[in-house]
């Protein structure tokens, strides 16, 4: 009687820990998607919201904008660093997005922010970088 409570005791945590264990495994593949990672930018932009920012740009990534006839480039840092000193605000604009291009490993989506006076286009590239959809390159128009 005392081996089968022992035994009936052990397999009860081990179908609680390994249920447990298996809930933390969650890979970050199966967050990272294309639709993850664009979210997770424009909520970055529109609401200055920095959860996960940095898990979906690639480390190398290049953000150019393009202001009038002046050209400005930025890091992965420099991305990051501009949306903590803007966190949590609110911009005032609506948001629209469609994709331009999408393969197994290159998407390409195109991201319009309509603010009153003037639109922000964002061509935004992801890839799939073997861990997860990350974004490589973000090309910004201001019209």
């Amino acid at each position: 009687m005392k081996t089968l409570k022992v035994l009936t005791l052990s397999l009860v945590m081990l179908a609680t820990f390994g249920t447990a264990k298996a809930v933390n495994l969650k890979t970050d593949n199966e967050v990272l998607t294309v639709n993850y990672a664009v979210n997770t930018y424009i909520n970055a932009l529109m609401h200055g919201q920095i959860n996960d920012l940095s898990a979906v740009i690639y480390p190398n990534a290049k953000f150019t904008m393009l202001r009038g006839n002046k050209m400005l480039s930025f890091t992965k840092t420099d991305i990051i660093n501009w949306v903590k000193e803007n966190e949590n605000l609110e911009q005032e604009c609506t948001t629209s997005t469609s994709v331009r291009e999408s393969n197994s490993d290159l998407t390409v989506v195109k991201i319009d922010m309509r603010y009153t006076t003037f639109t922000r286009t964002n061509y935004v590239t992801l890839t799939n970088a073997g861990d997860g959809w990350k974004i490589i390159n973000v090309y910004s128009v201001f019209k």
